[in-house]
């Protein structure tokens, strides 16, 4: 069995959609996920700098977009026909949604919208941000994070967990590390996935009842304990939920290792829940699709891991 995985936030670089644009048909799909997003992806995935792009306003769109458009490039066949498990991490998660057909490409796009606004006004009014912090003990690590303030917002695998909180509070971790471990500040803006989120969660269940749900075709796990969700609305109802309660991706990949799991792709921007795979899933074969150039490797390993299932 085959995991395609969306990563989240943080995962973005300066200009890392240029070399997507040599692709056929891509500009006028960034074009229409711009409309639906209501930003123009094109610049920001081609030529705005490091700080535009990691505005949360921009940086969750254009993740999702990226996704999607990675993965078309990648999909020769419906997905429902391979052996498949789906899952993203944080806001990645609504870029797995979409391609398991649970939402449209469309209501992925104007969900991410109004969670990326929401959230950077919800950023906004407290100076928060968030900070990985790899190795040491995991209850040594959970306590320091306690005694700092701060909410384990993400935890990634044993040996990485997110702390999220206000500035303060991640220069007390700083200041006072768990041992053996270090602490490193994120490429985010703001404590996402705690309390500091809630305006976010009411303004997306605000949303919810305009969006259009469909039972997932593929096994589509959830941040919230790693589980399959159930249904179309409990695929909702956790990525509306995500936003203020933590990710628990070290749970996403118990459950695909317990599935079977025998090789992992994640799509663009990737490289973040690949590394985390090669610690956490021993023998898993992965591949990072950053650029065009990684889609015959991700293909070959499609073929090889993905193709086993049965029709109905």
């Amino acid at each position: 069995m085959l995991a395609i995985v969306c990563p989240g936030q943080g995962s973005q670089t300066p200009g890392f959609l240029l070399p997507w644009l040599e692709r056929p048909g891509v500009e006028a799909k960034l074009a229409a996920l711009s409309e639906a997003a209501g930003i123009d992806l094109l610049t920001h995935g081609t030529s705005s700098d490091a700080e535009t792009i990691k505005d949360t306003a921009v940086a969750q769109p254009l993740i999702v977009a990226a996704g999607l458009i990675a993965a078309e490039a990648l999909l020769d066949v419906p997905l429902e026909t391979l052996s498949v498990v789906v899952a993203g991490h944080s806001v990645g998660e609504i870029t797995a949604t979409a391609l398991t057909g649970t939402l449209s490409n469309t209501d992925a796009m104007a969900f991410v919208r109004e969670r990326a606004n929401t959230m950077a006004e919800a950023a906004a009014v407290t100076a928060t941000g968030m900070a990985a912090v790899v190795g040491g003990d995991p209850e040594e690590v959970l306590a320091a994070i306690a005694a700092a303030g701060l909410t384990p917002a993400n935890m990634n695998s044993k040996g990485q967990t997110v702390a999220a909180g206000t500035l303060e509070q991640i220069a007390a971790l700083v200041a006072a590390p768990p041992a053996k471990a270090r602490i490193i500040p994120l490429q985010v803006a703001g404590a996402f996935h705690t309390h500091h989120m809630a305006p976010a969660v009411s303004a997306l269940q605000a949303l919810a009842p305009s969006l259009t749900v469909h039972a997932p075709k593929v096994p589509l796990l959830s941040n919230y304990d790693g589980a399959v969700v159930p249904s179309g609305e409990a695929a909702l109802e956790s990525l509306i939920a995500q936003v203020s309660r933590p990710v628990r991706w070290d749970k996403c990949m118990e459950t695909m290792s317990a599935l079977g799991v025998t090789a992992l792709i994640e799509l663009t921007p990737a490289g973040t829940l690949t590394g985390l795979a090669k610690r956490g899933m021993s023998g898993v074969a992965t591949v990072a699709v950053k650029t065009p150039d990684d889609l015959d490797a991700a293909k070959e390993l499609l073929t090889e891991h993905a193709s086993g299932k049965k029709d109905k």
